[in-house]
């Protein structure tokens, strides 16, 4: 369940917009917010939803995503402790365009648009990183609609298999994913459907290159994996 905490400075001091700013100004800024706990899974916003605010993760982790009208999550990318997002709705008053969940017990300070704006105009530092967090955003974007256009369903999951073995345990040639990904969740990922997944990669267990080792999904070739993903 969520639920409200007392106000912070010490944690907004780990928040990357703010990094910087003199203790008497994240004090301000800290009475300012709203402070609320999360557990995993809880939605945290919803599409469409009312809320304006900028929300700064002061401990945990969200999911950015979003579900079709049939129910199908497409998920943009997660974010950890020292992160924020809603810029884009405390800047412009529009609507929520994507759905934000709890990935891990996750602790949020929300600053109101009107304070939001104010501290831009009188922060030039925090001005400068939204600036290149949205131009970041718009890259990310034009990626994945490049992505979506140009790559076969088949490609998009395996360069998010070779991602995530990367980001493993990588020994040699081969490499090691542990907990493996759940399909319906690297489905979402990729934009696809789960049984889609579920049929690439079981192919290519039969084809040698993975394998299952208990909770783990092991790369037995990353080789292979890469010349598949190119």
């Amino acid at each position: 369940m969520s639920g409200t905490i007392r106000p912070s400075s010490l944690g907004l001091r780990k928040i990357d917009l703010l990094q910087g700013l003199p203790a008497a100004r994240l004090d301000a800024i800290s009475r300012q917010c709203g402070w609320r706990h999360y557990e995993a899974g809880q939605r945290l916003v919803s599409r469409e939803a009312a809320d304006r605010d900028l929300h700064m993760i002061v401990a945990g982790s969200v999911r950015i995503t979003s579900y079709s009208e049939g129910g199908r999550e497409t998920s943009f990318r997660d974010l950890a402790a020292g992160t924020s997002y809603g810029e884009v709705s405390a800047l412009d008053g529009l609507p929520r365009s994507v759905d934000v969940v709890a990935l891990a017990s996750t602790v949020i300070a929300s600053l109101p648009p009107a304070e939001f704006r104010a501290l831009l105009r009188e922060e030039w530092i925090v001005n400068e990183r939204v600036l290149l967090r949205l131009t970041d955003l718009v890259r990310r974007l034009t990626g994945r609609v490049l992505d979506l256009s140009t790559r076969t369903v088949q490609r998009r999951i395996l360069d998010e298999l070779l991602r995530l073995a990367r980001a493993g345990q990588v020994e040699g040639n081969t490499a090691r994913i542990d907990p493996a990904p759940r399909h319906a969740e690297m489905a979402s990922l990729v934009s696809t459907y789960r049984e889609q997944v579920t049929r690439e990669l079981s192919a290519l267990v039969k084809a040698g290159v993975l394998a299952k080792d208990g909770t783990a999904l092991v790369v037995r070739d990353l080789d292979r994996l890469r010349s598949l993903a190119s």
